[in-house]
C-alpha cells in the first residue's frame, strides 16, 4: 500500500506544446513546457502498440501486445504490419489531440523503460479537458496496461486504473480501433500463449543484474527486469511504487502489489539503495 504521508504531490503545467519527433508513440512524446524546458513524457496508464521496433525487447513488446489484442493470427508478418499501422495510427491521434496547448501533470518520476531514453511519467489533459491516456483507450488505440498513479483530482491510482479498464471493455466491445481486428476465438489461446512463453523464457533465461546492483529508486524498467522473478508487470509496480516514497530496504518493497517476501528474498543480494534517492528518481522541479 502507497504511503500518502510522503507521496509526491504533482504539479501542473498548463500552456504546454507537443514538439513533432518521428520517433514518437502514441503513449510517449516530446513536450516543450511554458519556460521552454523540453521533456520526453510517458503517460500513465495505457500502452499504445509499438510501430517503431528496434531491438529484440521492442519486437518481443510488440509480440505481447498483438496476443494482447487477438491480433498474432498464424501469418506474423501480416499481423506485424497491421499491428503496427494501429501504433502508427494512435500517434497520429496524439498528435490531433495534443495540437493546441494542453496540460501536463507530473511529480517527474522517472519512466524510462529502456535506460538509454529519459522520459517522465505524466496525466496529459487535453485542450478540450480530456485524460489524454483515457481517450487513446476509449477509442481503441491503447490497451489499459503500465504505471498507475494518483490522478490530480485525487482520484487514487486503482480507481483509475479500473476506470482504463472498464473503458477498454467498452472499446473491445464495440470493436472500436484495433479491437475491430481481434480474433475472438483465438484471443484466449493467444493470451494464453504469451504467457506460456514468458514463463518458459523467465525459466530458462539466466539473469545478470549489474555487479554494482540495481537501485529500485531509479532503475529504469528493463534495468528491474534483469532481477530474478521480476516480469513487465512488477517492474511496472515498483515504479509505481515510487510515487509513496523512496525504498529505503528490501522490506519497503513489501508495498509492491504483487510482490512476494519469497520474491524479494531472492532480489534482496542484487539490491542497492541510494541514500539520497528520491521516490521519483529526479530531482525536484519548481
Amino acid at each position: 500500500m502507497l504511503r500518502a504521508e510522503t507521496e509526491q504531490a504533482i504539479q501542473s503545467y498548463p500552456g504546454c506544446r507537443l514538439i513533432p519527433v518521428d520517433w514518437a508513440d502514441g503513449d510517449s512524446f516530446r513536450v516543450r513546457f511554458p519556460d521552454g524546458r523540453e521533456e520526453t513524457v510517458r503517460i500513465y496508464g495505457a500502452d499504445c502498440v509499438e510501430w517503431h521496433v528496434n531491438d529484440e525487447n521492442d519486437a518481443r513488446r510488440l509480440r505481447a501486445q498483438r496476443r494482447y489484442f487477438g491480433i498474432a493470427g498464424d501469418a506474423p508478418e501480416a499481423s506485424i504490419s497491421e499491428a503496427k499501422k494501429f501504433g502508427a495510427s494512435a500517434a497520429a491521434r496524439t498528435g490531433v489531440l495534443l495540437m493546441e496547448p494542453f496540460t501536463v501533470h507530473t511529480t517527474f518520476a522517472d519512466g524510462r523503460g529502456d535506460s538509454r531514453f529519459h522520459r517522465i511519467y505524466a496525466f496529459v489533459t487535453t485542450s478540450a479537458g480530456d485524460d489524454l491516456a483515457s481517450v487513446l483507450v476509449k477509442e481503441g488505440l491503447a490497451r489499459a496496461y503500465g504505471v498507475a498513479h494518483k490522478m490530480p483530482d485525487g482520484t487514487a491510482a486503482q480507481e483509475y486504473r479500473q476506470h482504463l479498464q472498464d473503458l477498454e471493455l467498452t472499446a473491445a466491445s464495440s470493436r472500436l480501433g484495433i479491437w475491430s481486428k481481434t480474433d475472438w476465438a483465438r484471443l484466449p489461446e493467444d493470451r494464453h500463449a504469451e504467457r506460456l512463453e514468458e514463463e518458459e523464457i523467465a525459466s530458462a533465461l539466466t539473469k545478470n543484474p549489474p555487479p554494482s546492483g540495481v537501485d529500485p529508486n531509479t532503475a529504469s524498467r528493463d534495468e528491474l527486469m534483469l532481477l530474478p522473478g521480476i516480469g513487465e508487470v512488477l517492474a511496472n509496480r515498483i515504479i509505481e511504487g515510487r510515487e509513496g516514497g523512496a525504498y529505503s530496504s528490501p522490506q519497503d518493497l513489501l508495498r509492491v502489489q504483487r510482490l512476494s517476501p519469497q520474491t524479494i528474498d531472492a532480489i534482496a543480494p542484487a539490491l542497492r539503495f541510494t541514500k539520497s534517492a528520491s521516490g521519483s528518481g529526479e530531482a525536484p522541479r519548481p
